[in-house]
């Protein structure tokens, strides 16, 4: 679809920073670049409709997401291409704003990793059929035959043979989801687990969330960094490796999995929150939390 228009890009944290390499490096198209540190968001009044606008919704490795549609025209031009991978069934999405969406099972319904969900408006469609790049595309990525939409793919035919177990895995999800009450549970669960998250880093001394603004805080992939003194002081190289070992010190406890920052993302700790994650458990963690921090700190201070 890139290349009719004028291209702005979102980059606030890693994937957001891949899309940027995939439109710049990859397809050498010429685009603006609006970025911002892990943390926070780039100055959406900048974003223009008659641009063509690429981004992700939720930032999985700085836990920001874009508060609201509200930055997106309603009288745009260009297309909106958005990563919603961990946003889809947890935060409110304006789909009316939204002409590509792309999510995958394995984030808020708790699916197996690996498939990817794609979603088209009316506006999608138009651009596939009243423009072809000129690049070659891959078979996989073909979405058009004849000068039009290929309507097989969202009618059940395959390109590339899916897993039949992980498609039914995912409606199962899909039916759990409605069972307990459809969207709006999944997302006051979600909601519900960080504030559980919130309220134990407001009594913590030595941690603070990636985001320092309420407003843009994910409620998902919540990102946590140490800003304890003792920590702080060492060197970047040291305050990386106090937190891996903050993280495999809980894992060794059996108490939480893989909770260590994006590789590409400054040192801390990432907790995910969907709807699939109990309150209850969240609860139980962060006295764990702090133990693990306490052991590691006191280790500091013998050294």
């Amino acid at each position: 679809m890139l290349g009719a228009r004028p291209v702005q890009l979102l980059a606030f944290e890693s994937f957001g920073k891949d899309w940027v390499t995939d439109v710049t490096k990859q397809l050498k198209i010429e685009a603006e670049v609006l970025s911002a540190p892990y943390g926070e968001l780039p100055d959406l009044t900048k974003v223009r409709k008659d641009a063509d606008l690429v981004f992700t919704w939720n930032g999985t490795t700085s836990g920001v997401r874009v508060p609201n549609g509200d930055f997106i025209a309603d009288d745009r031009e260009g297309v909106t291409i958005c990563d919603a991978t961990s946003a889809a069934f947890a935060q409110d999405l304006p789909w009316t704003k939204l002409d590509v969406v792309t999510f995958s099972w394995q984030k808020a319904l708790g699916g197996e990793a690996a498939h990817g969900v794609l979603i088209l408006s009316p506006r999608a469609v138009a651009r596939l059929e009243s423009y072809a790049p000129a690049w070659p595309m891959p078979k996989l990525f073909r979405m058009t035959k004849g000068g039009k939409v290929n309507l097989e793919i969202f009618e059940g035919a395959t390109i590339n043979t899916p897993s039949m177990l992980c498609v039914e895995d995912a409606i199962d999800a899909l039916k759990w989801g409605e069972r307990i009450g459809g969207l709006a549970e999944m997302r006051r669960r979600a909601d519900a687990n960080l504030d559980v998250l919130a309220r134990w880093v407001d009594k913590t001394s030595w941690v603070e969330f990636l985001a320092a603004d309420p407003a843009i805080r994910s409620n998902t992939s919540v990102c946590l960094k140490v800003v304890d003194p003792k920590v702080t002081s060492l060197d970047e190289a040291a305050q990386a490796d106090f937190a891996k070992k903050l993280a495999s010190t809980l894992e060794k406890e059996g108490v939480a999995l893989d909770i260590g920052g994006y590789r590409d993302a400054p040192p801390g700790l990432r907790i995910w929150c969907g709807a699939t994650v109990e309150t209850s458990d969240l609860e139980a963690l962060t006295p764990w939390l702090d133990w693990a921090f306490e052991s590691l700190a006191a280790d500091l201070q013998a050294a």
